[in-house]
Parts: structure tokens; sequence; C-alpha cells
């Protein structure tokens, strides 16, 4: 499930939010408490006819506690974790 480089554990974790106007405030808050951990933060959502739709994708770079920030994430959405 991770990489170990160094002796240092990395991933990163997709997470795919169905709902971004009511998911984003419980997601913003596991981020924050885990923010030493996550190195990198990518927001990805489609755009259609010029207005942002709600459906979108987080990819975060976890550096530290891949396996607990996993298991916290994967208690509220459709998460995957993949090796690079």
């Amino acid at each position: 499930m991770f990489v170990v480089e160094n002796n240092i554990m990395v991933a990163i974790i997709g997470i795919k939010l169905e709902n971004r106007a009511s998911e984003a405030l419980k997601l913003q808050k596991i981020l924050t408490l885990y923010g030493c951990e996550i190195q990198t933060r990518i927001g990805l959502h489609p755009i259609g006819d010029y207005k942002c739709n709600n459906y979108g994708i987080i990819l975060i770079e976890v550096v530290a506690k891949v396996n607990e920030i996993y298991d916290v994430l994967a208690k509220y959405w459709q998460i995957q974790m993949m090796k690079f």
C-alpha cells in the first residue's frame, strides 16, 4: 500500500467527493489535523458551462502516518492509495 524511501512511507491518496459543497468542511478538518504529514494537496473538479461542478477528486501526498490517514478518510469517502 505504500512505497518506502529512506525508511519513510510515501503514498498518494485519492479522495472522491460526490458533494464538494457539503463535504468540504469535514475533509478540511481532517486534512488540517494531519497537516504535518501531508506534503502536497491538489484539488481536481470538472468545469462545465463555465461553472464548477459539485463532484471532485482531491489528491494528497502523504509522507507519514499513511495507514492512519487512509483509515480515517475511508470512513467517509471512497478513496484509493497509489504507489509511485
